[in-house]
């Protein structure tokens, strides 16, 4: 009895062929395929948001290694089978790793790469920016993730002979995978319906397990075998009855979640940060510009003359130079946020491989490629310097904001680390900037937002800098010459940039330290000037080099940009020219003044004095028309004609100008938000074209957005603060009347910068002779009174 069961497990019966061949030829070589299909597809679902093709590659070999160990291996002990395929982990493992690093072109010994790939390999992997690039630290969790499953899987089907429970690793590396990518990729049907199909496969293969597992009760007794396949169909019937319920309970949920969105894990992980030191880098500037001689890098441009792969065109003199012949500017970090205080960068930065994510460029802008080798030397921090816009790094890990085209690393900075950038530089066609608009609404919001506390000082002029000029670049403009004809650009200016700071650098006394200052107080002048006036506006810290070589202290400056439509971001300089002497501040506040009409003098109704004879006898006669007392009696009642007109224009001009601010500026929002409104539509009747009752809000903005284009004529569509800006201003004019209470004091803001840039436009475009009539116009303060008195009555 017992040499018959040896002979059932070591010969085939009928054939005398050793069973083990038989074995690996129908059963488990099948199955070890079967496996090796089902853990590299979770490889292929993953690399859909990788780029390239490697590391399915790299899963797939994982698959195929770790289920090869396993069948080789099928005749040793369990317990040694798992530290030999260990050992091929370990060896595949590193093989990827130094494949990945030396396309990545990661210098360090193979050692270093690994540890830091995993000290950070599963963080920086849902970090990482999408498509991923496959890295040591990107591929190292993928790759051990695959062998193990292989491993599992090969021991659980092909030594203890349980398929379906073998399946259950490579389900749950399938699972990972879908989840990992969430809505990073298109859904992976194709190879779901692979995995699903390659699974019943395996599972309809013939003899398949064990050999010696095909009849584990061919010793029992009679009894002990029936008892044993009662027990069998008993758990196969509870077994069936619970998947049979699951998917009666789970399908409906399960197919209700088919068409919703996935749920991306990345989103429970913080991206890299920057130091508290890089948050604000504008406060960097005055302690550089104190240490002007200190080396902070060292700059190398590189020929661009290798293919461009992006598309974006070559530097025609290989340099990057601006059209002044100034090396290009490196910008260090982007600042949009202001909350009255301090400038912030507010920035995501995502891990990145070598190759950066391609962004739209402005169609109006000429784009250049910049390549250059930049070593740090004294710079600290994690904020990496690069020309705009980076598209390839090489030599450092980094991290990328595709919204503002910056960069960090996330190590932070260290003397000698030496990278590579290839950059696609843009620069704004000059010829587009007159015409060019600026957006607005909710996408540009962060960039137009005024903090709440700004300077009565600050908001005039704004006002009068705003009132000078019509278009957006003409406004820049303004504000740019304003700032560099009448302040000092010195390098010992305390740093600062909050609201008492600028309003101290913009009006404080020169002799006390006031109308001085770094860049730093010119470029978030400009920048806050800028959002008064309706522009969108931000902050750029950066370095400006002479060219190739050190770069030092003295290099760094900050500048500020405005966003226009069809053209992106463009730069402003309101630094003043070296060697010039700055020009009173009062002057360029001081209203230009008004001649009055000189008055047409009327003919003379009296007759000409008759000359007396030769002869005639002398007597007494009248005082002649031209005597000194008759004279004087004119000229005082002209003059104090004159004066009583000025008086009562002037009186007229206080009281417009007291009505409007408390229309803009005192009262809760929506009374603010009422005031503005009412500024518009007193505008429209002085130009003419009266806003009747029975007009809804919306109406009456497109009425106003066609008489203000009627007006400019031929000037073409008025900007979009005055015109599209009128639309929104009726829509807060309706969350007054059907939500009260709702609106905030940044709403309440726009609504007065809305009203002021429409009434200066439509005045802008009247005639000479009413443009001089505008302000003292009595009219919007008889309807105002009038409008009390109705008020007042209705209470």
């Amino acid at each position: 009895m017992g040499s018959g069961a040896t002979v059932v497990r070591t010969t085939e019966r009928g054939t005398g062929r050793p069973a083990g061949r038989r074995s690996l030829l129908t059963s488990e070589l099948p199955l070890a395929v079967v496996l090796v299909v089902l853990v590299a597809l979770p490889g292929v679902v993953l690399g859909r948001m990788y780029s390239g093709a490697l590391l399915p590659l790299l899963v797939a070999g994982a698959a195929v290694g770790s289920v090869l160990v396993g069948v080789l291996c099928r005749r040793l002990p369990s317990w040694l089978v798992a530290p030999l395929s260990v050992l091929g982990l370990a060896a595949w493992t590193l093989w990827s790793l130094r494949l990945t690093a030396d396309r990545a072109d990661l210098p360090g010994p193979l050692v270093e790469i690994a540890g830091e790939a995993a000290r950070n390999g599963i963080p920086r992997l849902l970090t990482a920016m999408i498509p991923v690039e496959p890295t040591p630290d990107t591929v190292l969790v993928p790759v051990v993730a695959a062998w193990l499953a292989g491993l599992a899987a090969s021991e659980v089907t092909l030594r203890a002979g349980r398929v379906l429970l073998g399946y259950l690793p490579p389900v749950l590396l399938f699972a990972g995978a879908v989840y990992l990518v969430g809505p990073n990729a298109a859904p992976a049907v194709g190879p779901t319906l692979v995995f699903v199909a390659v699974a019943v496969l395996g599972l309809a293969l013939p003899g398949r397990g064990r050999p010696a597992a095909a009849d584990r009760m061919a010793g029992l007794p009679p009894k002990a075998r029936a008892a044993t396949r009662i027990r069998l169909v008993g758990a196969s019937t509870a077994g069936t009855a619970v998947v049979v319920a699951l998917a009666v309970l789970l399908g409906p949920a399960l197919v209700g979640v088919i068409g919703g969105r996935p749920v991306d894990p990345r989103r429970y992980v913080e991206p890299p940060r920057v130091d508290s030191l890089d948050e604000n880098p504008l406060i960097r500037i005055s302690g550089w510009a104190l240490q002007p001689e200190q080396k902070l890098l060292d700059v190398t441009t590189l020929a661009t003359d290798e293919a461009d792969p992006d598309g974006v065109g070559a530097d025609p003199d290989g340099v990057g130079a601006d059209p002044d012949g100034v090396k290009a500017r490196i910008r260090l970090a982007v600042l949009s946020d202001y909350d009255g205080v301090t400038w912030q960068v507010g920035a995501t930065y995502r891990n990145a491989g070598r190759v950066l994510p391609a962004t739209d460029t402005a169609p109006g802008s000429i784009v250049e490629t910049v390549r250059q080798e930049l070593t740090v030397a004294g710079l600290t921090g994690r904020l990496l310097p690069a020309v705009a816009t980076p598209r390839e790094v090489t030599g450092a890990r980094v991290a990328y904001d595709p919204a503002t085209g910056t960069l960090i690393h996330p190590e932070g900075l260290a003397p000698g680390l030496r990278y590579t950038v290839t950059s696609a530089r843009e620069r704004p066609e000059v010829n587009l900037l007159a015409t060019a608009e600026v957006p607005a609404g909710a996408e540009v919001a962060r960039v137009l937002r005024v903090a709440d506390g700004v300077p009565e000082s600050l908001r005039q002029l704004a006002e009068q800098l705003g009132e000078s000029a019509g278009a957006p670049y003409q406004r820049a403009a303004a504000v740019e010459q304003f700032l560099a004809e009448h302040y000092r650009l010195v390098p010992d200016a305390p740093s600062g940039h909050a609201y008492p700071n600028l309003e101290f650098f913009l009006f404080g006394p020169s002799n006390a330290g006031g109308q001085r200052g770094t860049s730093e107080q010119f470029a978030a002048a400009f920048a806050v000037l800028g959002r008064l006036v309706g522009l969108p506006t931000r902050v750029v810290v950066g370095f400006r080099p002479s060219g190739d070589g050190p770069v030092r202290a003295g290099d760094a400056y900050a500048w500020p940009e405005v966003l226009f439509d069809g053209l992106g971001w463009v730069p402003f300089d309101p630094l003043p020219q070296p060697d010039t002497e700055p020009r009173p501040v009062e002057e360029g506040l001081r209203p230009p003044p008004e001649e009055p009409p000189t008055p047409t003098p009327e003919p003379s109704t009296e007759s000409p004095v008759t000359p007396q004879a030769s002869g005639a006898p002398v007597g007494p006669v009248d005082a002649p028309r031209g005597s000194p007392s008759v004279l004087l009696v004119g000229g005082v009642a002209v003059g104090g004609g004159l004066a009583l007109a000025a008086l009562l224009l002037l009186t007229l001009l206080w009281l417009r100008r007291a009505l409007s601010r408390g229309r803009l500026e005192r009262g809760s929002p929506g009374e603010r938000v009422g005031g503005a409104w009412r500024e518009v539509t007193d505008a429209l009747r002085l130009a003419g074209q009266p806003a009747t009752g029975d007009l809804a809000a919306t109406e009456v903005a497109v009425a106003a957005r066609e008489v203000l284009a009627q007006a400019r004529g031929a000037d073409g569509e008025p900007p979009p603060v005055a015109a599209v800006g009128v639309t929104e201003l009726a829509d807060l004019l309706n969350r007054v009347a059907f939500a009260p209470g709702t609106l905030t004091e940044q709403q309440a803001e726009r609504a007065a910068v809305i009203a002021r840039a429409y009434v200066t436009a439509l005045r802008v475009a009247r005639p000479w002779w009413r443009r001089l009539l505008w302000p003292v116009h009595p009219g919007p303060l008889v309807r105002d009174r009038a409008d009390r008195r109705r008020r007042s009555d209705r209470t």
